[in-house]
């Protein structure tokens, strides 16, 4: 079906959903430049910091729960607006925390919201897209992560001479791009799947219209309603032999990603430049280079996963990484953990997963679960996701002050060789197929073969 795509309205629909991952990427890192005054603040230990740092991402666990449920009842924009008002409201309540446990509960608060978005901006970008822009407009959404990612970084560093308080400021600035979130927001419609999904057709043509044009709309339309016939959205239809094949995929990709170690590198940046020697000026100032670098390889990805597709450059993406912790394995075994190298090698694991790992992941994980289950199915893998980098965080600092680095980053590179080889063998390809087509995949052909 060939149709004229309304590009620019389709840029503005993913993108506005996208800033929501700039608000996952944002208060994801804001933390790893007050980490640092947080432990004079509040006098904390490993497992304080720990705690600091992972409060919020059990608090994900919860809104990601929580949002694959009722965003197959009220839609996904009704609850990203939600969410927008959230984030703004627990920036400003973890700047104004009083002691450790308020700081902790605005930041459980808060991981809510990024919990909650990580699921629905996702499906709002694979549901309005076009089969043909579907893996592009998915990496916005990655795109906006690192984006925020990085300003935090750059916030952090300019703030870190202000003053005893100066994490409080970077907490606050989170406020901003909030508000603008929500204001963006109000401007977008609801996506066509959930509109038919909750009998306004009539809307949903009008949208896909606006998207694609009348044939391609009428086309579209048609695949929907025929999807929506099949599935009814129970938590028992996840047990369906297609979509359970579905839910053990997306299940263990988001075990491997978090496990693989991104969000110790993320979170801790200057807690390893610092262990390699670096003073916590240097060490700030070169997380704001490993943004920097997140930014700049992400937004190859754009242009990379619908040429080359989802699975290849995961299996790349996995390889690398495994290739650059073992590098940092034994830098550390023969005593070279120090200086620049340590930078190097830290910025090339991170090229191989903004480059490959972190835009497929948000984009193949949405693509591959059925029309009317998406919300429920959504569940499974974010949620798991969530709880692994939750585990991951809280137990990094014990685990590099205990076990020690090198052990520390060689299990960080097994898990890393685990996931290309899970991908070798079980993931499907997903570039230029429709959800529809996606969904029948997985009823005609067996767990172990890649389509």
């Amino acid at each position: 079906m060939t149709s004229t795509i309304n590009l620019r309205y389709v840029l503005f629909l993913a993108g506005t959903a996208a800033i929501g991952g700039l608000l996952f990427g944002f208060d994801i890192a804001i933390i790893s430049g007050a980490g640092p005054f947080l432990i004079r603040q509040f006098g904390l230990g490993d497992l304080g910091l720990g705690l600091a740092f992972s409060s919020l991402l059990f608090g994900c666990v919860i809104g990601s729960a929580v949002a694959g449920r009722i965003t197959d009842r009220y839609g996904r924009r009704r609850i990203l607006l939600w969410v927008a008002v959230l984030f703004a409201l627990t920036s400003a309540a973890t700047a104004l925390a009083w002691s450790f446990h308020s700081f902790l509960a605005a930041r459980f608060l808060g991981g809510l919201a990024v919990g909650a978005v990580s699921l629905v901006s996702p499906m709002y970008v694979s549901e309005i897209s076009p089969p043909t822009l579907r893996g592009r407009m998915g990496t916005l959404y990655q795109m906006s992560i690192v984006t925020g990612i990085l300003a935090s970084y750059c916030i952090n560093y300019l703030l870190r001479d202000l003053g005893p308080d100066n994490w409080r400021w970077m907490f606050m600035s989170g406020v901003i791009p909030s508000a603008i979130f929500l204001g963006l927001l109000l401007l977008a419609p609801e996506t066509p799947r959930f509109l038919v999904m909750s009998g306004r057709a009539d809307a949903a043509r009008a949208i896909l219209e606006r998207i694609g044009g009348r044939a391609s709309a009428e086309f579209a339309l048609g695949e929907i309603t025929a999807s929506l016939r099949t599935q009814r959205g129970a938590w028992r239809d996840l047990l369906q032999p297609g979509i359970r094949r579905a839910l053990v995929v997306g299940f263990w990709l988001a075990i491997l990603i978090h496990f693989s170690g991104i969000n110790t590198v993320i979170d801790y940046a200057p807690a390893i430049f610092q262990s390699a020697g670096w003073q916590l000026d240097a060490a700030l100032l070169s997380t704001f280079v490993v943004g920097l670098t997140n930014f700049a390889f992400t937004a190859v990805s754009f242009w990379t996963i619908d040429r080359y597709g989802r699975r290849p450059l995961y299996i790349v993406g996995s390889l690398g990484m495994a290739l650059t912790l073992l590098a940092l394995t034994v830098a550390v075994l023969l005593g070279q953990f120090h200086g620049t190298q340590v930078l190097v090698l830290i910025l090339a694991y991170l090229i191989c997963f903004c480059s490959c790992i972190g835009p497929v992941f948000w984009t193949l994980v949405p693509e591959i679960f059925p029309n009317n289950i998406r919300g429920t199915a959504m569940i499974v893998p974010v949620l798991t996701q969530w709880v692994a980098n939750a585990i991951v965080v809280l137990l990094f600092p014990a685990a590099l002050h205990r076990l020690g680095q090198a052990a520390t980053f060689g299990i960080l590179a097994a898990v890393s060789l685990a996931q290309a080889l899970f991908t070798m063998r079980y993931v499907p390809e997903t570039k230029n197929r429709p959800l529809e087509e996606i969904e029948e995949f997985w009823t005609r052909v067996p767990l172990s073969k890649e389509g």
